[in-house]
């Protein structure tokens, strides 16, 4: 027969001590004794007891669930976040539940309302770049539950938000290759659905304006984020009558597959043609050609910087007001 977990009672009758003390002392409770919480840690160890996660929660009323939607876990910069995510909630005692959109608007919104029935104390989203309305995410808060929105944010709602300034990232990328003698320059963007595309318009046509030169409207391509939309329009960028010398890309991922067509159409990557892209994954080290530049974003830090905002919402609803975090990104030039 299996043995009984161990529980807070049997702990305390091992030791002498209340069950008030065990459970103020196994949380570091400062009006607990160094000695009295380092013996019943040790024990509790010893022990293997594991707390009761759902007497927990009906004490505290809550679930210590967190939900995560993103786009895709397959992509690095995502993966990354959910590190820094996990990271910033797992000393606080919270599981994380996370669903993949895949760009799509539907997925998006049955992720939310799952998450709602599921009773997740907070959620963290990262915009699908299908999302066109945002109803579902009204509904979550009308169901008592924060969120977060990281690197793709609503800025207009109410809720915290954390991202990169993608204005300046732009900025700087077109500056460095307009620096290097390059003035015909194509920005491959994304989804207009996205603010984050507006953004990285703007730094783009600053940059340009900054040294005199002309907005080419044929250089500016809105792509959906797909490998076969980003291969065709890429195709038709190189097939102009005057193709770009450089590109500006959505992210790394955008860059290899519009790279792919350069290749295949003879051109040598950094010699005939230059790419910068959002991201700076780190993959993009083991490339023979990479990317001349990238635009690190910070994935990590920005996916910590939001589970710590959504944990302050969840533990201290009647104090927050809506944080808007924005992080510098960096050029790395190869």
């Amino acid at each position: 027969m299996p043995s009984s977990p161990t529980t807070m009672k049997e702990i305390a009758r091992q030791l002498g001590i209340s069950i008030t003390t065990v459970s103020r002392a196994l949380q570091n409770h400062p009006r607990i004794g160094l000695r009295t919480r380092e013996k019943v840690q040790e024990l509790a160890e010893r022990l293997n007891y594991i707390p009761n996660s759902t007497a927990i929660s009906l004490k505290k009323r809550r679930t210590f669930n967190i939900g995560v939607v993103l786009p895709y876990l397959t992509e690095q910069f995502f993966s990354l976040a959910i590190t820094g995510i996990e990271d910033a909630t797992i000393d606080k005692g919270y599981s994380v539940l996370v669903v993949q959109s895949r760009n799509d608007f539907e997925r998006e919104r049955t992720a939310i309302r799952s998450l709602i029935r599921h009773g997740v104390d907070g959620i963290v989203v990262s915009v699908a770049s299908g999302t066109h309305t945002y109803r579902h995410f009204d509904r979550a808060n009308e169901h008592g539950i924060p969120i977060v929105y990281f690197d793709r944010v609503i800025k207009r709602l109410h809720s915290s938000c954390v991202y990169s300034d993608i204005t300046s990232g732009a900025f700087e990328a077109v500056d460095f290759l307009v620096q290097k003698g390059l003035t015909n320059i194509a920005l491959l963007n994304g989804p207009m659905t996205l603010q984050a595309t507006d953004e990285r318009l703007n730094g783009y046509a600053r940059a340009l304006q900054k040294h005199e030169i002309p907005v080419n409207r044929h250089y500016i391509v809105g792509l959906n984020l797909t490998r076969e939309d980003t291969l065709k329009k890429t195709a038709a960028l190189l097939d102009l009558p005057e193709p770009p010398q450089a590109i500006l890309a959505f992210h790394d991922y955008i860059a290899l597959d519009a790279m792919e067509v350069c290749r295949q159409r003879g051109l040598r990557i950094n010699e005939d043609i230059f790419f910068v892209s959002f991201s700076n994954l780190s993959f993009c080290s083991y490339l023979e050609h990479p990317p001349i530049a990238s635009i690190e974003q910070f994935p990590y830090e920005m996916g910590e910087k939001a589970a710590s905002l959504l944990i302050e919402a969840i533990e201290h609803p009647d104090q927050q007001t809506r944080q808007e975090v924005v992080m510098q990104p960096q050029l790395v030039v190869r």
